[in-house]
């Protein structure tokens, strides 16, 4: 992505929060639909999607539903819903529409255009470090399931959500880096594939290859030489990082997780997994929830030096609890 592009980018998000901000933006959210079922013409991501309007018209299909996204709407589509796209241009304008990806603690955010009639495809990319990736997905989660259900406050819950996923979308876009952006030419093109479709079974160096123009041999030399790791390796690790954020952030059984990352045998997930982090998914999986039990174990308040369970005690071991602080003290 250029500076330019950027810029543009910035100033995208800027417009998109003031007219939030004027109840000048609409949000369009498919109705519910059987999560990750193969569709003919259609796709899904194991990620929710996030779509801004800026020129042109997008026509969405969905198993229970179509719409047409228009200028200055936005369309979440949640996880693992199938749907297709038909791009069109305006008299005049071509279109664009501005997208955001959510990878393994990275977020992408694209321009699209018009690459063949009626097919859109990127324009200019990039790729932003996000260690707290799973703010963004809440967020764009909570989106999706507020505007499917009728509630008192729904348009003002809408609001404030949809002003905070835009505001850090802005945030990032202005403050963040990323390690994928220092790469250049095929290997950078590389890692775009794995972290788009890891999910796929099917993804392998030759795939990779075949997709970039070249030899799988060469482009496995280049990818070592550039980053001192294995392209292979570079794939396993992709899909486990995706396996833990799903490990720590939903109920999905062990198998169904190593499905939704690209693996087609769980067993041979559950290897890899341990090669990775030196512990099966199901260990891994039963600490995470030990360490969050020990932490809310008690009611405490955490300062700089010391734990204080006092607020959190009855008021006899309260009590006794400040007489030893006192007596301590003195």
């Amino acid at each position: 992505m250029t500076p330019q592009s950027r810029a543009e980018m910035k100033l995208v998000f800027d417009h998109a929060i003031r007219e939030v901000s004027r109840d000048r933006l609409t949000v369009r959210v498919p109705r519910d639909s059987k999560p990750v079922q193969n569709r003919r013409d259609m796709h899904y991501h194991y990620r929710p999607e996030f779509f801004l309007q800026l020129q042109g018209w997008t026509d969405f299909a969905f198993p229970k539903s179509t719409f047409r996204l228009a200028p200055n709407e936005v369309c979440i589509i949640p996880a693992g819903v199938p749907h297709g796209e038909t791009v069109y241009p305006e008299p005049g304008r071509p279109f664009r529409n501005l997208v955001a990806g959510f990878y393994n603690n990275t977020l992408s955010l694209h321009f699209a255009h018009e690459a063949r009639p009626k097919r859109p495809d990127i324009e200019s990319i990039e790729f932003f470090d996000a260690p707290n990736l799973d703010v963004f997905i809440t967020l764009a989660n909570t989106l999706c399931q507020v505007h499917a259900h009728p509630s008192p406050a729904k348009d003002t819950v809408v609001k404030g959500l949809l002003l905070t996923l835009l505001g850090l979308f802005r945030n990032i876009v202005e403050l963040g880096t990323g390690q994928l952006n220092s790469d250049i030419g095929k290997v950078f093109q590389a890692k775009c594939l794995v972290r788009e479709q890891f999910s796929n079974p099917d993804l392998s160096v030759q795939q990779i290859a075949d997709g970039l123009g070249c030899s799988p041999d060469y482009l496995s030399h280049l990818f070592h030489v550039e980053t001192k790791e294995r392209l292979t390796h570079y794939v396993q690790r992709i899909r486990v990082e995706a396996a833990v954020v799903e490990l720590e952030s939903t109920s999905l059984t062990v198998s169904e997780i190593a499905y939704a990352t690209g693996f087609s045998d769980p067993a041979y997930f559950a290897r890899v997994f341990k090669r990775h982090k030196a512990m099966t998914p199901q260990d891994f999986r039963a600490q995470l929830e030990a360490h969050r039990t020990q932490r809310e174990l008690q009611p405490k308040t955490v300062y700089f030096d010391r734990l204080d369970y006092t607020h959190g005690a009855p008021p006899a071991a309260a009590a006794s609890a400040a007489n030893a602080a006192v007596s301590v003290g003195s």
